[in-house]
């Protein structure tokens, strides 16, 4: 297997200190990304990565980018570095109310259909032009996204953006950075305003996980060929039907479900994970 170190900033003596640990030499991979072939898991240095808050993983050889054939991710907080929901809401004033159910979601707390359908509630009469000014004005690629997008194309790695946020974004992202595939839920607009309803069936927790699944058996894949990755409660079932799952700057309850977890380094981080040296 392989030992990946990633960080902002990995000092010499830093490396130095675990590569004595590990008992060999690293080999910096990319900017933030450094690399050790290790025989097993090595707990103390996983000890002293967390107190220096560097992202350490032990990724076995047969987990790379040339096995790997569909990422699967979350888009807010995710993919992206808003909740979009909570930006709407921000557009009436009521982003508190809303961003307090949202946050109540991602913890676990609440089913995410029923918080889903408390939010959009709230909205009700607002008009549809606010979607499009929070497209413009607020919503951002996390960072590293366009360089790991990038490079799951360079190997012909397919994407699924699966939402439990609104066609509105998720149809306007696929357009804008080449992903493959979407779903996500659609806000019912009549004569130019939010109604507060959802159309159909919501995308929950479940719903991602069929996503997955549904887009795996049609491209002919196994499991281990699919990587996961999210960041709240509402991805943990997603997560678990992928062969590799990775929390990105995730609640607690997802990072310690989770195969690996970025906490400190943007989405690069993905690609540092299954480079293979």
């Amino acid at each position: 297997m392989r030992l990946i170190i990633q960080g902002q900033r990995v000092l010499p003596d830093q490396l130095a200190h675990l590569a004595a640990l590990g008992g060999g030499h690293f080999t910096q991979i990319a900017e933030h990304t450094h690399y050790l072939p290790v025989a097993r898991p090595l707990p103390e240095i996983a000890a002293y990565c967390e107190v220096q808050q560097f992202d350490c993983a032990f990724v076995p050889d047969e987990q790379n980018l040339d096995r790997i054939r569909l990422v699967v991710m979350d888009m807010d907080s995710t993919l992206i570095s808003i909740e979009c929901i909570d930006e709407i809401a921000d557009m009436v004033g009521l982003k508190p109310q809303v961003a307090a159910i949202t946050q109540s979601a991602m913890r676990g707390d609440i089913e995410f259909a029923e918080s889903l359908r408390r939010r959009v509630a709230l909205l009700k009469g607002l008009d549809e032009s606010a979607l499009q000014r929070v497209y413009d004005e607020r919503l951002q690629l996390n960072p590293g996204a366009e360089f790991m997008l990038a490079e799951l194309k360079k190997h012909d790695i397919r994407t699924l953006l699966v939402s439990g946020g609104f066609t509105f974004f998720t149809e306007r992202l696929k357009a804008g950075v080449g992903l493959d595939y979407t779903a996500s839920n659609t806000l019912e607009i009549i004569d130019g305003k939010l109604t507060g309803k959802v159309l159909g069936t919501i995308v929950d927790a479940q719903g991602k996980a069929d996503w997955l699944n549904h887009t795996r058996e049609q491209l002919g894949l196994k499991k281990e060929q699919v990587v996961a990755i999210g960041d709240g409660a509402n991805d943990l079932k997603m997560m678990e039907a992928g062969g590799i799952s990775i929390a990105y700057h995730a609640k607690p309850v997802v990072r310690a479900q989770a195969t690996y977890a970025l906490n400190y380094v943007g989405l690069e981080g993905v690609i540092g994970l299954l480079r293979q040296p």
